[in-house]
């Protein structure tokens, strides 16, 4: 959750007039023998010369199995970090910071969720396939005790569910919801936009508009470069017909983006309106009755205990309720009481979708796993050896009545805002082969996924969808670029993809004639600035002189909703930013790659791209002067299949394939590479991984 609704929570809870106990812990202690798996796994786990890990086994549970070996070894402690997450533990382990975490899992009733549909609603593959994976940290731990968690354990297939449906509610906005209930200074308990950038770029280009008569698909999500939703790369192989390569999350047993031999699709946020909030009418005389269709109902109790972490041994335990109505979860705050209703609650399919996905051999089956549309969001775009492109705004869009106003707080005494139904999937905007032979999306509307006949029409969808009509700068660009290109090379297909440009039609570009057209300023650093503005041509390449002021004054954003601050603001923005570079670096003109750095251990490079570019990087600004590469571009993987149907790909991520350990040598080995925009081959073939072979064992070996 962001730093400030953290704050909100934890102040809330306190505040709260929760019960307080103080308790001395034992430290738990683990039992390696208890963890063994009882089983025999039957896999191999081949690690190629950028460490990544090509597991190998006789059925999918070896192969889940090994994964989680190999991920563990890789990024236990951001894997058992998830876990704890899921649980309600994190007070537990990290303090205060956890407990917002925690009172949010008991707020939703996560466990109910997954201890009910785990058996019932899972097919016995799925299960088999989260078993082996917790088989597999089981016993990792059992043999790094040291590096255990011991309280975690064990691990159980239900805690790989979990995962999924806890991340879910963060992804459509939950903790800003919360935020705006519980905080006195929000603006509003509706939804808000987030303060993150949530990002990414997807595009697929069909052979009759490529050069060669090649197929290519380009996988590029914008995600934190650390954490428990950084990418980790595997090549998953099974005797079973599993062979699938692309990027996953720490506690994931399956491939979420990527591609097999057939076929490979890409993922990036839509934000559709996922989350409603509900103003209850209360009774003054019984706060725990609300007013539904003119009848009074008891709204449902529970206590959640949440314990935080102190000093060593030391934990305290606060108590808070959390109420449940016909709405689902309710939530007391300074402005009232507030119901909250989320698409896609109870789902617990994630997994088996994304698994059936994996597996797909043919546009059909693959199509057939998304219209389990167990995934609430995110678009996704295909490419296969067949030469089909398909674009689908993916996600469990509510059929709300219409006459309300679903972004903001809507009445929660009346029994006709309680929908209970989804638009069917094969009504959500789609796009499949279009004329123009390609398809994109960059966090953008569908109703302009391609050039030419073939988009959605946007008359046949209610506002009440929230679906976006928004154009990002990567869009525009991803439209100009693919677009205006009717024999697309191989060589053209990765240079656009690492565009660094910003459209004309952008925000970015508007912002700078607002500003070029403003009076000269007063203060001699900031006209020389403004001088400099001038020549920019609207590039973020690695030597531009002009992008590190153009940026720290036009901030732009992914929404480019064509909106700018006044004139004023941008002109005290170029000051601040001229006055921080000429201190810094005792120069206004100071190249685009000496400020923006990629820094990860002993290393640091020089960056370029930027925000909302189709080469994003999104940095943190530092104390002394630079900028610090923290999310954007993060697991980039091209994959292209030749006219006669065989396929091939490349990718590279900001660090490398074990970002925790500094003893590693792949610690950051492939940060030259993705500072480059340079790719290293992904290999598929057995005879190839061994050609490329760091080492090759069985977990648990020596």
């Amino acid at each position: 959750m962001r730093k400030a609704a953290r704050a909100a929570l934890a102040v809330a809870l306190i505040l709260a007039g929760a019960g307080l106990a103080l308790a001395l812990w034992p430290r738990p202690k683990l039992d390696p023998a208890a963890l063994f798996p009882k089983r025999r796994y039957d896999v191999r786990i081949l690690r190629d010369t950028w460490g990544v890990p090509h597991v190998f086994g006789r059925t999918d549970p070896d192969v889940a199995y090994g994964l989680a070996w190999a991920h563990a070894e890789d990024d236990f402690r951001t894997i058992q970090g998830a876990l704890a997450a899921s649980r309600g533990r994190s007070g537990s382990l990290l303090g205060r910071e956890g407990a917002p975490n925690d009172y949010m899992v008991q707020l939703l009733r996560i466990w109910d969720v997954v201890e009910a549909g785990y058996a019932r609603d899972l097919g016995p593959e799925t299960r088999a396939l989260c078993e082996a994976y917790a088989d597999g940290i089981n016993h990792y731990a059992a043999l790094h005790p040291d590096e255990a968690l011991a309280s975690l354990y064990p691990v159980r297939g239900q805690d790989l569910v979990a995962g999924f449906v806890h991340k879910t509610p963060l992804f459509v906005g939950l903790d800003r919801v919360l935020k705006g209930i519980l905080d006195p200074g929000a603006a509003s308990p509706s939804p808000s936009a987030s303060a993150t950038p949530m990002g990414s770029n997807t595009f697929a280009v069909a052979p009759r508009r490529s050069a060669d008569g090649f197929t290519r698909l380009a996988i590029n999500s914008h995600q934190p470069w650390a954490g428990p939703v950084a990418w980790y790369e595997a090549h998953l192989h099974s005797e079973t017909g599993w062979d699938a390569v692309g990027g996953l999350f720490p506690g994931s047993p399956v491939i979420l983006h990527g591609h097999n031999r057939n076929l490979g699709w890409a993922h990036t946020v839509n934000k559709p309106d996922l989350i409603d909030v509900y103003l209850l009418e209360t009774d003054p005389a019984h706060p725990n009755r609300y007013k539904l269709d003119g009848a009074w109902r008891e709204l449902e109790v529970r206590t959640a205990a949440i314990t935080v972490k102190l000093l060593g041994p030391l934990h305290w335990t606060f108590r808070r309720e959390v109420l449940w109505s016909v709405y689902g979860p309710v939530v007391r705050g300074p402005r009232g009481t507030f119901a909250i209703r989320l698409a896609g609650y109870g789902e617990v399919r994630h997994i088996e979708q994304w698994y059936r996905m994996n597996k797909a051999a043919s546009f059909d089956e693959w199509i057939d796993a998304m219209a389990m549309n167990a995934l609430p969001m995110f678009n996704a775009a295909y490419a296969d050896r067949e030469g089909h492109v398909f674009y689908v705004y993916n996600g469990r869009l509510p059929e709300r009545p219409e006459g309300y106003d679903w972004s903001g707080v809507v009445p929660g005494n009346t029994s006709r805002t309680r929908w209970t139904r989804y638009l069917p999937f094969e009504r959500l905007p789609q796009v499949k082969d279009p004329p123009s032979g390609f398809v994109q999306n960059c966090n953008s509307t569908p109703f302009r996924t391609t050039i030419g006949p073939g988009n959605p029409d946007p008359s046949s969808y209610s506002s009440t969808l929230g679906i976006e009509t928004r154009m990002t700068n990567r869009a525009l660009r991803a439209l100009e670029l693919f677009g205006g290109d009717e024999q697309i090379t191989r060589e053209e297909f990765f240079r656009y993809k690492f565009d660094v440009t910003y459209s004309g039609a952008s925000t970015a570009a508007a912002r700078l004639a607002q500003l070029l057209a403003a009076p000269a300023p007063a203060d001699p650093l900031a006209r020389r600035a403004l001088e400099l503005l001038r020549g920019w041509d609207r590039t973020a390449g690695a030597g531009s002189r002009a992008t590190a002021l153009a940026l720290m004054t036009l901030e732009p954003k992914d929404d480019n909703d064509g909106t700018a601050p006044p004139t004023a603001v941008l002109l005290e923005r170029l000051g601040v930013a001229a006055r921080r570079l000429q201190s810094h670096f005792g120069r206004v003109d100071v190249p685009w790659e000496d400020v923006l750095r990629l820094r990860h251990g002993g290393v640091d490079i020089g960056l370029f791209g930027g925000p909302d570019l189709l080469h994003a990087v999104y940095g943190r600004p530092g104390d002394d002067g630079h900028i610090e590469g923290v999310a954007g571009d993060s697991y980039i993987l091209l994959v292209e299949w030749d006219p006669r149907g065989r396929v091939s790909s490349r990718s590279v991520q900001p660090f490398g394939s074990a970002t925790l350990d500094a003893r590693s040598r792949h610690y950051s080995d492939q940060a030259p590479l993705f500072a480059a925009c340079r790719l290293k081959p992904v290999w598929l073939d057995e005879k190839e991984i061994r050609a490329h072979l760091e080492r090759e064992y069985r977990p648990g070996e020596p």
